[in-house]
């Protein structure tokens, strides 16, 4: 079974349930069917800037999504649980977010969907060319 967490600032509007289910389908659709679990943040441009100068060595550079292992942060972002693959974190920029839809005419939460499996396919293994 998947397990999602979806852990958000209370000013960002996402669907929760929503999101946790359409990326436990996402997963299951991947063949991850395991015990396995993955958290999502919903964060400020703050927060964000600050991961990417801590992970990224990147100063100014506002990310709409990044995605972590605990291999790369070499520590556990949940509480471990005997046999359960912990597959990491996706932090998604909610203000950048609002930006890009409405640049490109969707809807927000659409677009958050989008950055959730794009940071899943990351956890998973799947990079950009």
């Amino acid at each position: 079974m998947i397990r999602v967490y979806v852990k958000k600032q209370s000013n960002y509007p996402v669907n929760a349930p929503l999101l946790k289910k359409r990326i436990t389908r996402f997963f299951e659709g991947q063949g991850i069917v395991s015990d396995s679990d993955v958290v999502i943040a919903i964060v400020g441009k703050k927060a964000m800037l600050d991961l990417a100068k801590k992970f990224l060595c990147e100063n100014k550079v506002l990310h709409n999504v990044l995605s972590f292992t605990e291999s790369e942060v070499n520590k556990k972002f949940i509480e471990a649980k005997k046999d359960v693959n912990h597959l990491g974190e996706i932090v998604i920029c909610y203000p950048q977010v609002v930006v890009e839809a409405n640049k490109e005419d969707r809807l927000i939460e659409d677009k958050v969907y989008e950055l959730a499996e794009h940071g899943a396919d990351h956890l998973m293994g799947k990079h950009h060319e």
